[in-house]
Order: C-alpha cells, then structure tokens, then sequence
C-alpha cells in the first residue's frame, strides 16, 4: 500500500479524502492545523498553510501529497484589500509551495508519486465578486501545469477544480433551505456537491488508474464550466 501526506486532511473535502484512502488500506500522514484522533493515520500539528513541517514525523519514501486548505473570500472587487489578496495567496499558493518543497525529496524517492492541488470553478468562469479567489486559483492551475513539465516523469501533478460543495468552508453559503435551492438551481445537474463526490476524483488522480494523467485541472463541479443551464 502507499504512503499519502493530506495537508488539511481533518474536515470538509481532506477528511473525505482521508476516510477514502483509510478504506483502500493506505498509510496516511495528515499535516492540519488542529489534531484530531482518525484511527490508522498519524498527525503532525501546526498551521500547514505557514508553519514548518517536522520532517522527522515522515517517512523516507512519500507515494503522494494532497493540499486541501482553501479559501471563500467572496466580496465586491471595491470592498478587497491588498491584505485580501495576499491572504487568499498564502492560503492557496504559498501553504501548497511550502508543502511541497517541504516533502520533494521524499515524492522523488517514489517510483510513482502523484500530487493533487485544488483550484476552483471560480479560476475559469467569471463571478460576481471572486476576484481574490479566482486570482489564487488562477495561480494554482499555472503552477500545476509549470510542477507538472518540471517534475515529469517521476512525479505526476493535477489539480481538481470543484463548484460550491457541503462543507464546513462553505456553510455561510448553504445556511438555509433556500440557499440550498438556488445554489443548486445554477449548476446543470440541478445539486450541491459533496466531499465524497471531491474526493472520489483525488483518489483517482492518486492512483495507479491515472497513471497517464498529468498536467490537468479536472472539473467536478456539476456541469457549471462546460455546460449552459
């Protein structure tokens, strides 16, 4: 079985990764700000997103890294500030860079490391007020390709890029019944997503099953990039 990092693998989409690879009886170390008791993974407690990783805490040899944290910062463009933007960057951009240049030598080790980023609908369909997230994302997806040229063939690198899904990050969004109903009312399939309905595609690009999959942003958002309701 392989050895998985999930950075931010304690709720929302990661914990439904977790739980996943948990099943198919892979090894697992999950990097969070908080720790939290999930039988048969180790933790490693501090903000992944700034903090430095204990290499100690690792083994020699990692088959995969997952990056889950993430950010909804949804404001008119007027409203942003600066300190806006650069914290969606940390959040998104600089937590996964940090991450990864953190654990490269251990993904090299591997005969076949995959890594998985996270992205957003947001990166290619203009939104009403997601300039600060669609420009982290947009930056995402550049150095998902840029890592996926770089690091060929030894390490595979894809992003998954989701629309509003039921999590703890997107609860003010889904407070009610009838925010429910018009969220789902603007994606063609009619429905929010769930974190299982995420993590099904990042288990996938983990595994041996994708092995000829590289340098893409998978959209599993409901039709909404693609396809006019």
């Amino acid at each position: 079985m392989a050895h998985y990092l999930i950075v931010g693998g304690t709720q929302g989409i990661g914990l439904a990764i977790t739980e996943a690879l948990l099943k198919q009886g892979h090894r697992l170390t999950i990097w969070a700000r908080t720790a939290v008791s999930i039988p048969g993974a180790e933790m490693v407690t501090n903000d992944p997103t700034a903090g430095e990783l204990n290499m100690a805490q690792l083994p020699e040899v990692l088959d995969g890294l997952v990056y889950c944290p993430g950010s909804i910062n949804l404001k008119p463009f007027a409203r942003l500030t600066p300190a806006d933007f650069l914290q969606d960057f940390q959040i998104n951009v600089l937590g996964a860079v940090n991450s990864l240049q953190a654990v490269l030598p251990r993904l090299k080790r591997s005969p076949s490391a995959s890594v998985v980023l996270f992205s957003s609908v947001a990166a290619t369909q203009g939104m009403p007020f997601h300039a600060s997230i669609a420009a982290s994302k947009g930056a995402v997806e550049g150095m998902v390709k840029a890592l996926a040229a770089e690091w060929a063939p030894a390490i595979r690198v894809n992003a998954v890029a989701p629309s509003l899904t039921h999590t703890p990050l997107a609860a003010k969004l889904l407070s009610s019944p009838e925010k429910i109903a018009a969220a789902a009312q603007r994606h063609p399939l009619q429905s929010i997503g769930s974190p299982a309905d995420i993590a099904a595609m990042a288990v996938f690009l983990l595994g041996a099953e994708s092995r000829w999959i590289s340098g893409q942003i998978l959209h599993v958002d409901g039709g909404m990039s693609s396809i006019k309701s």
